[in-house]
């Protein structure tokens, strides 16, 4: 039980921080409005509950209400401040307060739930596991390789990466940079919303419910760079000690561990050699 826990808890968290890594690779800015994108998505899963609609449909919804907003905060607010990096913090997290306290507005501060579009158990290795945990195990392998796959394999994603090792001379080339920053983002905001629809059936929704998790993101892009193999890394050994902490310790303190570990990583990460 304690393994599965582990693995799956490494693949929500892949999962939450996949759209964080992506902007902060390619736009080279923390985006500080990703918690909020995790609470649209998370919104979007109550409202199909509301509705009655299939809970799947809440992924379709909270993707397409991220990609949106994310186009309209890239475009609006984001597009002239790339050079101006401490400004583009402030502007993300400005952003971050404008949706939360519109969600709030909207649906008060009361606790929301959402209908799991899986709820059986079953039986692995003599162990009776929630299916949904394992589902989301699958989807972090499939997004993590879908991502991979348009970074490598696509014209797109070509543009991205070599906007990633020189901004300056992939523009000099003819490169649009406007659009690559255009589009990463949105497909960030995207994959931020989609993650906190994913994860609904396993918390309790509210407004500030991305808190938490931008931090635990946040603290995981930084120790993992630009790879996506150490996001991967990161996500399964400090995700893996934050639910051992949490259950032969402290859930308080279990719940700082990836932050604790992630600075002590860094912290001698930067020491010289």
């Amino acid at each position: 039980m304690q393994l599965f826990d582990v693995i799956t808890t490494a693949g929500v968290l892949y999962i939450v921080a996949l759209g964080l890594l992506l902007v902060y690779g390619v736009l080279k800015i923390i985006n500080l409005a990703h918690g909020a994108f995790l609470a649209l998505g998370s919104y979007a899963a109550v409202i199909a509950t509301w509705l009655g609609w299939n809970p799947w449909s809440a992924l379709v919804i909270a993707l397409a209400v991220g990609i949106a907003v994310g186009a309209v905060a890239e475009w609006r607010v984001l597009r002239r401040l790339y050079v101006r990096p401490l400004d583009t913090i402030l502007a993300t997290w400005g952003l971050n307060i404008i949706i939360v306290q519109s969600i709030t507005l909207y649906f008060g501060r009361e606790i929301q739930f959402a209908e799991s579009t899986i709820t059986q158990a079953v039986n692995v290795g003599g162990v009776t596991y929630s299916l949904y945990r394992l589902v989301l195990l699958l989807v972090a392998v499939v997004l993590g390789t879908l991502v991979w796959l348009v970074m490598r394999r696509t014209q797109i994603g070509i543009v991205a990466r070599a906007v990633i090792m020189n901004e300056e001379l992939a523009e000099a080339l003819g490169i649009n940079t406007r659009l690559v920053r255009f589009v990463t983002f949105c497909l960030g905001a995207g994959l931020a919303s989609l993650a906190g629809a994913l994860i609904t059936p396993l918390v309790s929704v509210h407004p500030n419910l991305g808190v938490p998790w931008l931090i635990n993101a946040f603290m995981l892009v930084l120790v993992s760079g630009m790879s996506l193999g150490n996001l991967a890394l990161a996500a399964l050994i400090l995700g893996g000690a934050q639910v051992l902490v949490s259950s032969y310790g402290n859930p308080v303190l279990g719940s700082l561990t990836i932050v604790i570990l992630a600075v002590i990583i860094l912290r001698f990460r930067t020491i010289p050699t």
